[in-house]
């Protein structure tokens, strides 16, 4: 899919990088001259990660990122920050490296039209239900695949602050839940989080069914356009969104401190 221009602007990287920051919401977050600081105990630890948007010249830049070791430091946590290119002040990632964070997971956003990904239903599917709620079989599953030795009531917690509409899908075969996703909605778009299905249930349509369904609740939401968040060393999912019609907007990476 090719992405318009318009959408590969900054300010557009920075809104959708704000929007999965509003989904995937930490316990506690400060703004810092337009950076938002964020400690997310028990989470994900990119839950907890610096999002430094706003620009700073060279003298500024050093004491916002010392701003944000202090941040961490004071609750006990390891700096990480998101570096998405363009988005972000123009030297921060050498001024990182030069102070000793490591650059890891290379990461994909990417975006499609959200008729483009309803399309996208196979033929012959299993049924998708969709909740408002996660439900005990929906979020058993996630953890299952993704976080299995992570803090089950943090990462409960974290899916109760999101404050915008979402949808819970789960692919069925049969009583038993084999796939599952969710969205939330925010000003116009939608963005998909916690994509999983079970190793017996690949290649059988659940996950493609998932991004239909939860497409389709998009769409009576007023968002007519998705986003979503990859690894880019994932080819299964990269294959599986660019069949969806998912195309990049810009990579991105992490910095983390020691």
């Amino acid at each position: 899919m090719s992405v318009p221009s318009a959408i590969r602007s900054p300010d557009m990287v920075r809104g959708l990088q704000e929007r999965a920051a509003r989904a995937l919401p930490a316990g506690h977050v400060e703004n810092a001259d337009g950076w938002l600081l964020r400690h997310a105990p028990g989470c994900s630890w990119w839950v907890g990660t610096v999002l430094p948007h706003a620009d700073a010249g060279p003298g500024a830049l050093l004491r916002r990122v010392v701003a944000a070791e202090e941040f961490h430091a004071a609750h006990g946590t390891a700096p990480r920050f998101q570096i998405s290119s363009g988005a972000c002040p123009e030297d921060l990632d050498r001024v990182l490296a030069g102070r000793g964070y490591h650059r890891r997971c290379p990461m994909s956003l990417r975006v499609a039209t959200t008729a483009r990904v309803r399309q996208g239903e196979p033929k012959e599917s299993l049924g998708v239900r969709l909740d408002d709620r996660p439900s005990r079989a929906w979020f058993a599953l996630w953890r299952a695949v993704h976080d299995r030795y992570g803090d089950w009531s943090a990462q409960r917690a974290m899916l109760d602050r999101v404050d915008r509409p979402s949808a819970y899908a789960s692919a069925m075969s049969g009583n038993d839940v084999v796939a599952v996703g969710r969205a939330v909605a925010d000003d116009g778009w939608a963005g998909v989080f916690g994509m999983a299905t079970l190793p017996e249930a690949r290649g059988r349509g659940a996950a493609r069914g998932v991004l239909a369904a939860l497409a389709h609740w998009a769409g009576t939401h007023a968002a007519d356009r998705m986003y979503l968040q990859v690894e880019r060393d994932n080819p299964a999912a990269l294959r599986l969104y660019r069949r969806a019609g998912f195309g990049e907007v810009c990579g991105y990476h992490y910095r983390t401190g020691s």
